[in-house]
């Protein structure tokens, strides 16, 4: 099953990397002339030829949302530049259908505005029902997360929301301090997310590097992400997802979930993880998911292979019960989410708590087909030995360390 998937996965991925280029190529057209409001096709809209100002103080939304707007408005292939320089804007909403094919390219540094009542309980830069798009370029897309990291009582804005894209690739960026998560990906199929840098001190609370949510046939390559949560989480509703060539850390690792906290969440299925690094993070490679849930749940055909760990916590772990608010009441219904077919496959380097592989499975319905297949990791400490804890979990074991094999 996980060569089938592997090779299934390869093949979307040479789709997507074939289709971006050729679009990334198309989209290169320009006009002669300077942007206006009223342009032929093929136009790249300056913000600042819309009066933007490259101050990192005055309030540039206008002129952005006039440049996605009249981009949109055109058929065939249109650019919005945002050129070197400091601009600073509240919400922006990028909405389609458009007429043609957009490629926002950001060169500049943006600066998400801290006045949280612009934002009207929306997220900063969103990208809405848009077929083909490409957001590109060398800039930086600053949240000024740290200003309001500690205010709990507000609805702080994502700093980039793909929703309902087919098509769609992120490309080249630099993201710091969201005020919330730094990407995340909502009922989408077709994103590529490649080579972007997130960064968010170790501290700060919920900004996800990547979040994935009701997705599919979605990648994300050749990136390294720093945060205080998760560096990817793959939420409910999400398949075929690729994850590939991540350095991660300090965060909270890659995790499938958290799963099973609202009701008729979907199922996910047909994620691979691989070829990644993970550095100081308090977890590795997860799957987490509340205990008893409202709603029937199933997780299947995930792949974690080639993952390296140094100095990670928990590098290796199942949770089905999860609880972080550390007071989970029994819900209604005592369902539970079903977890089968989950392969661990050459998972090396160190472990900074003894448990370096921890497989805790519900006591309602035991994990199957569970594989820890050369799974060699070792407890760095000196206070204890490496071990492993499996519990209600079926499967086999093979290649892996001794102290490991609890399958």
């Amino acid at each position: 099953m996980a060569v089938t998937m592997d090779n299934a996965i390869r093949f979307m991925f040479i789709l997507s990397v074939v289709y971006g280029a050729a679009y990334a190529k198309k989209s290169e057209a320009k006009v002669a002339s300077a942007p206006s409001l009223v342009a032929a096709a093929n136009t790249v809209f300056d913000i600042t030829e819309l009066g933007a100002v490259a101050d990192g103080k005055t309030d540039s939304t206008k002129a952005v949302q006039d440049a996605w707007d009249a981009a949109c408005g055109l058929a065939g292939s249109q650019k919005v530049v945002i050129p070197k320089g400091e601009f600073m804007t509240g919400s922006l909403n990028f909405s389609g259908p458009c007429k043609g094919y957009v490629t926002v390219q950001i060169d500049g540094t943006m600066f998400g505005s801290n006045d949280i009542p612009k934002y009207n309980k929306g997220n900063w830069i969103e990208i809405l029902h848009i077929d083909n798009v490409l957001v590109n370029g060398s800039g930086t897309l600053d949240g000024q997360g740290a200003a309001v990291w500690k205010d709990e009582c507000k609805i702080l804005p994502n700093t980039l929301v793909l929703d309902y894209v087919k098509n769609g690739t992120v490309s080249g960026l630099k993201l710091v301090n969201a005020k919330f998560f730094h990407i995340n990906v909502y009922m989408s199929k077709g994103v590529t997310i490649k080579n972007v840098t997130i960064t968010a001190v170790a501290n700060s609370p919920n900004t996800d590097g990547v979040h994935i949510g009701d997705s599919s046939e979605i990648s994300v390559s050749d990136s390294t992400i720093a945060t205080g949560d998760d560096c990817i989480s793959v939420g409910p509703g999400s398949s075929w997802i690729s994850i590939q060539g991540i350095t991660c850390g300090p965060g909270q690792g890659i995790s499938v979930g958290c799963l099973g906290r609202f009701k008729d969440e979907k199922d996910v299925t047909d994620v691979m993880v691989r070829d990644c690094v993970l550095r100081n993070t308090s977890n590795g490679v997860r799957i987490k998911s509340y205990e008893d849930v409202l709603s029937p749940i199933t997780v299947s055909r995930l792949t974690f292979e080639n993952i390296q760990m140094d100095g990670v916590a928990n590098p290796v772990i199942v949770d089905q019960k999860y609880c972080p608010e550390k007071d989970c009441p029994e819900k209604k219904g005592s369902k539970t989410v079903t977890i089968k077919n989950v392969t661990f496959r050459n998972i090396t380097g160190t472990s900074n708590t003894p448990e370096a592989v921890s497989l805790l499975c519900s006591d309602q319905l035991p994990c199957s087909g569970m594989e820890l297949l050369d799974v060699n990791l070792k407890y760095d400490g000196k206070d204890n030995k490496t071990m492993a804890v499996c519990t209600n979990a079926k499967g086999i074991s093979k290649g892996s360390l001794q102290a490991l094999d609890c399958l």
